[in-house]
């Protein structure tokens, strides 16, 4: 009982000392992240999409599942600020920090090993993910938690640890529907392990009825809009993942944690070489099967970043619980530095820091890590992330102009070629337009009830040369009102057409061109 004072009060202090460290790695990861872009650099042309799902609340789109348009109206009602928009995905990654804290403290690891993980999941590629309002952020969180579920589960084989896997997985799915991989993997690989007695168990079955239910809106939506989820698939493949190299897969892989590279490999070897990890082993498996997948799938490097959050506790630990030697000391101490000697060459290329001059004028260890290469395959003078994150302003700017000018201008429809300009109108817009678009979900957001006098076209460059002739006959009025100028946006000369007093009701027209567009979802 003496002792027993002096004990608890070291373990106090012990406790409060890792909340401590582990409160200042969240504020580090939420602080830093705002200071990552150059304010060259507007949003990204995806954002705007999921942004503007937002003001289109329902139970799936055809890109995405909803829970990034429910996060987007959270955003609209706090303002609508990049603040907020910056906000969410910064949220997500600051908490993958610290459920791979706690991954390691549920494996036994000591303060070092905390450490160590939580240096190499914060200083890596997530800075990048976490800087971007997609579903990527809380994909890898998710991913990560359903991981630590898991683990939890199998080390104290308490049932609520299932139920817990069942909501992370029912959240990553309502978010993105590639959950489905590492779930699959992990099926497969408890199925190789000793752990396949979990599939005897009632409460497996009463986790997957949870999981299933808590989806099931999604899943009803995809069945009455013929599961466009199927048709986006192919579009991806055809349009995105055509220049996309499985070798190029594997080479992109240890681009994503370069500081951690030693404790993931350490994490694969310990499943085998450390006794209390073959309890896991089946992490191991699952890790294999999901890059399998991956490969066969031609997917983008990044796709696989969700797998290696969880490896770095595992590895971290095992390196931890090496006996303590002088050159033990030196590799630990080494391990524990890579993190930060490796993220600073990668903080000057791989973050939107530099303004686009400086990078068109040293372009070369850009395009020796492949980050000029688009998705058309071929190198640009940007990466193509960045060119996607300019011109925005620009153009919401002249179509304002060319709104405040018309005659009628509330009965003006705003056209546009794909998603990132109808987006970017609507969000930076100054006159309240409703932008759309025959691209994406958009084609479910157009207003037919009223007759529309005016139309201003937004066309893609390539695409623009026979605006004027097509659609000049409908209209009495019709010129080019303006380009966009920025030649490093990939919006770059993109036109906006004025065309006023329409001579027909163009409704008929918009109405069968959204037939078409549904069509082809079908």
């Amino acid at each position: 009982m003496i002792l027993s004072g002096p004990s608890l009060l070291n373990k106090a202090v012990s406790r409060l000392s890792e909340n401590t460290i582990l409160f200042g790695f969240v504020v580090f990861k939420f602080l830093f992240q705002y200071r990552l872009s150059n304010p060259v650099y507007e949003l990204h042309r995806d954002e705007f999409l999921h942004l503007d799902q937002g003001n289109h609340l329902t139970w799936g789109y055809i890109s995405i599942p909803p829970a990034t348009a429910f996060q987007s109206r959270i955003i609209y009602l706090l303002g609508n600020s990049e603040f907020w928009v910056r906000f969410f995905p910064a949220l997500w990654g600051a908490l993958t920090v610290v459920i791979v804290w706690k991954t390691v403290k549920i494996l036994g690891g000591n303060l070092y090993a905390m450490l160590l993980a939580s240096t190499c999941v914060t200083l890596s590629v997530l800075l990048r993910v976490n800087g971007l309002f997609q579903p990527n952020s809380l994909e890898i969180l998710c991913w990560t938690t359903l991981y630590f579920g898991l683990i939890a589960y199998v080390k104290s084989e308490r049932q609520k640890w299932l139920f817990f896997c069942a909501v992370v997985f029912a959240i990553g799915f309502l978010n993105k529907y590639t959950i489905l991989l590492p779930a699959a993997g992990l099926g497969i690989g408890m199925l190789l392990t000793s752990q396949r007695k979990i599939f005897l168990q009632k409460e497996i079955w009463l986790t997957a009825l949870l999981a299933f239910v808590l989806i099931l809106p999604n899943l009803f939506w995809q069945y009455q809009n013929n599961f466009p989820v199927i048709w986006h698939m192919k579009e991806l493949s055809r349009t995105q993942l055509e220049n996309v190299s499985r070798l190029g897969f594997l080479k992109a892989q240890p681009l994503f944690f370069p500081g951690g590279i030693i404790v993931l490999i350490c994490a694969l070897v310990s499943f085998w070489k450390f006794r209390p990890f073959r309890l896991y082993r089946f992490l191991f498996w699952a890790f294999v099967i999901c890059i399998g997948l991956f490969v066969l799938m031609k997917a983008k490097g990044y796709y696989a970043i969700g797998l290696y959050p969880i490896l770095l506790a595992f590895g971290s630990v095992y390196i931890s619980g090496w006996k303590k030697s002088t050159t033990v000391n030196v590799v630990r101490f080494g391990l524990m530095s890579l993190p930060l000697f490796l993220f600073i060459p990668l903080y000057n290329v791989a973050f939107p820091n530099r303004n686009p001059e400086y990078i068109k004028a040293n372009p070369e260890t850009y395009k020796k890590l492949g980050l000029l290469k688009w998705e058309d395959g071929k190198d640009h003078a940007l990466p193509q992330d960045f060119a996607d994150m300019l011109g925005w302003k620009e153009l919401a700017a002249k179509v304002d102009s060319t709104y405040q000018h018309m005659p009628e201008p509330g009965n003006t429809l705003v056209l546009c070629d794909n998603y990132g300009q109808a987006g970017a109108i609507n969000h930076y817009g100054k006159s309240g337009l409703k932008a759309v678009t025959f691209n994406a979900d958009y084609i479910n957001w157009f207003e037919l009830g009223k007759p529309y006098v005016n139309l201003i076209r937004v066309k893609e460059a390539e695409s623009s040369d026979t605006e004027l002739k097509q659609t000049a006959p409908y209209f009495r009025f019709s010129k080019i009102d303006g380009k966009i100028e920025n030649q490093n946006a990939r919006e770059y000369g993109t036109t906006i057409f004025e065309f006023s007093e329409a001579k027909v009701d163009i409704r008929k027209r918009i109405k069968d061109e959204i037939d078409l567009s549904k069509k082809a979802l079908q």
